[in-house]
């Protein structure tokens, strides 16, 4: 037998033998799918997939179970409503906010992301919150993007969550889109203080967009550990 032959006979092997592990994840993640469907039609269901899959690794990765969870989709206009709030414990939805983009990442749409310092760009991928602060947005939220090469500059290029006069239904009807942050993902001023006290200490957020690199690289997509999406208890 050549040595081609067993390699690829052992990555079949290796195949076959993840298959059952990966269909044992969905299925334990299915109803809680389900749930965040119905309680956000507008959202993408794919994009919700995406976001379990991804805190279901983390979690498997050892960093710890899943409470809250803020879903983003760049992929949709700044124009709509693309950031979803849920209580992965209680089934719920929070909120359903506007939400900026970076100055540099697009105007109505957003095109680029980046990681790097300067560069006044979104980052996507999976990000874990930190603590709230009071800074020069007022109240803010400090996060740790986990996504290397992706997101993991965060907290140096200081990516949090704030409030923005920018971030309004009329500002949007003015100008045809939200402001633009200089990479945060900014919202409603009315609604910051009460969503960064949902989601500080230690919740995920998931920032989408259909980016093949990171699609097929981030490690929470591409997730090397055994299935896993434990709900931390109840507050």
């Amino acid at each position: 037998m050549s040595r081609l032959r067993v390699i690829f006979g052992g990555l079949a092997l290796l195949i076959f033998l993840a298959a059952p592990v990966a269909g044992q994840a969905e299925t334990a993640r299915a109803p809680l799918l389900k749930s965040l469907a119905k309680l956000a039609p507008a959202a993408n269901p794919s994009v919700l997939k995406l976001a379990l899959d991804a805190v279901g690794c983390a979690d498997a990765s050892g960093l710890g179970a899943a409470r809250r969870l803020a879903v983003i989709d760049y992929s949709r206009p700044s124009t709509e409503r693309r950031l979803w709030v849920f209580d992965l414990a209680q089934r719920r939805l929070l909120f359903e906010e506007l939400v900026a983009h970076g100055k540099n990442t697009g105007d109505n749409h957003a095109r680029r992301f980046s990681n790097k310092l300067n560069s006044l760009a979104t980052s996507i991928g999976l990000f874990r919150t930190l603590e709230p602060y009071h800074g020069s947005n007022g109240y803010s939220l400090r996060m740790e993007g986990l996504d290397p090469g992706f997101n993991d500059k965060a907290k140096e290029r200081a990516i949090v969550i704030h409030g923005a006069p920018y971030v309004a239904q009329s500002f949007a009807e003015t100008h045809g889109r939200l402001g633009r942050s200089w990479g945060c993902p900014a919202v409603r001023q009315a609604v910051a203080q009460k969503l960064i006290n949902v989601l500080k200490d230690g919740q995920y957020v998931f920032s989408y967009y259909p980016d093949t690199r990171w699609l097929e690289n981030s490690p929470f997509l591409n997730c090397q550990n055994g299935p896993s999406l434990r709900v931390a208890a109840r507050d």
